[in-house]
């Protein structure tokens, strides 16, 4: 097996040096060069499994390099060595396509985590996710297919991303499906919903604690940034983040370290951070709600997951998988739709996204009779089921079960007073049968 070859791009020769001894006791072959035109020859005669070059050159700059290794031998991973304190540099240089970037003075364990990222980006492995029979993603819609497509892209970088969609749009998965793609893929995967942390435990939570350190820590425990160490921390509704805990979160993310509550010393962490939420981070910045220069750093490269409106044709073998999932966990066969029930979901807008088409279909899996879902064992919103542009306004909703509950609610109990209370008549009135109309009033309480 050939030993793998780096490219190193420096005018400083203490610099070079450095990187060609750490990387020779790595076992890794090195060449160097001290000049742009030097590297741009080099990258055209030979082959590299990773460069790394510095910012600053005598006769250019290094983003030359990324630009032209992304567009002549994209498979070789490019990493920026910039000045300390250079970030908006870094970030532009992951933007263009950088794998990942180093800070001078340049951290050795830092570079050695790097170069060891990076040459597992093209390793083969033998359980790899790349065949479609294992790709989550379900659908062959346009949308959902550019998805898959930047998703393999950009899983080969360390960048921060920010995964932007509708509740219910799959983000999560996505992430999920970024990390299986990734070098880091063999480490943990680690999601946060930030949201649902109270916000007194949460620098705990985040970054562990030490024995003592407060009434109740009875001993030492780590923060979900060491739980993800050398893997993917996913934190979702990032928008939820109270202010004090976004300055904390910036700072562990610039110098990627932590210090646990009651401890005196940092403790390096090395995490790819995605970040999801269903609002608008940038509204949200413009309110004030969010700090910038956090949203910048987790902004590196915004991935948008497509709402399900937005590729319909993927509705039916959506609707096959959850079905045939529901039917495998209940050990019963799956039911068919009928046209009329096929009908009224692709007329639906799924305000809910692919999460509320789960909610719909097991509702109606549970209340069909003789195998068969029809269009009145489907709980719709009334308000959303019309293929129109018209959309409705969300802002005041907080979560959409609650909200779909109400509204599922008022219908039921509009039509028991127009019926005085005469169950089967309601029932009948709703286009429901008798025992789904008993489910639902169970459901929501109003069975007494």
């Amino acid at each position: 097996m050939t030993q793998p070859t780096v490219l190193i791009i420096d005018d400083e020769p203490d610099i070079l040096e450095l990187l060609e001894m750490t990387l020779g006791r790595m076992d890794l072959l090195t060449r160097r060069a001290s000049t742009l035109e030097q590297a741009l020859v080099l990258l055209d005669a030979e082959s590299f499994e990773l460069c790394l070059t510095d910012m600053r050159l005598p006769d250019g700059d290094g983003m030359t390099i990324v630009r032209h290794i992304q567009q002549h031998c994209p498979a070789t991973p490019v990493a920026m060595i910039t000045a300390f304190g250079s970030l908006d540099t870094a970030i532009n240089a992951l933007k263009a396509g950088a794998f990942d970037f180093l800070t001078k003075p340049v951290d050795l364990t830092r570079l050695r985590e790097l170069v060891a990222t990076a040459l597992r980006l093209n390793q083969p492995k033998p359980d790899s996710p790349t065949d479609s029979d294992d790709d989550p993603l379900l659908g062959i819609s346009p949308p959902i297919e550019r998805l898959r497509r930047q998703i393999g892209k950009l899983a080969r970088s360390q960048a921060p991303l920010y995964i932007s969609g509708e509740s219910g749009s799959g983000k999560e998965l996505v992430a999920r499906r970024i990390h299986a793609l990734s070098p880091r893929a063999d480490q943990p995967f680690v999601p946060v919903n930030c949201g649902a942390i109270p916000s007194e435990l949460m620098e705990s939570e985040f970054f562990g604690h030490r024995k003592g350190s407060f009434t109740g820590a009875v001993a030492d425990k780590p923060g979900l940034f060491q739980a993800a160490n050398h893997g993917t921390l996913f934190l979702d509704e990032v928008a939820d983040l109270p202010m004090a805990m976004q300055v904390k979160l910036l700072r562990a993310i610039q110098e990627k370290a932590v210090r646990p509550l009651g401890s005196q010393r940092e403790e390096p962490i090395d995490v790819r951070l995605l970040s999801a939420t269903h609002k608008d981070l940038a509204a949200e910045v413009a309110q004030g709600h969010f700090r910038q220069d956090l949203f910048y750093r987790i902004n590196v490269i915004e991935l948008q997951v497509p709402p399900l409106r937005e590729r319909r044709e993927d509705l039916p073998l959506l609707i096959r998988h959850i079905l045939a999932r529901l039917a495998q966990r209940n050990g019963m066969p799956a039911p068919r739709l009928t046209d009329s029930a096929m009908d009224r979901l692709q007329s639906y807008r799924f305000p809910g996204n692919v999460r509320e088409l789960e909610n719909a279909l097991e509702r109606a899996f549970t209340l069909c009779d003789e195998q068969q879902i029809d269009a009145g064992d489907l709980y719709l919103s009334p308000c959303t089921a019309s293929q129109g542009d018209d959309s409705q306004d969300l802002s005041q909703i907080d979560h959409l079960e609650d909200y779909l509950d109400n509204i599922e609610r008022q219908a039921i109990t509009q039509a028991l007073e127009e019926t005085r209370w005469n169950k089967t008549a309601a029932a009948k009135r709703l286009g429901l049968t008798f025992r789904s109309l008993r489910y639902r009033l169970k459901k929501l309480g109003l069975d007494d």
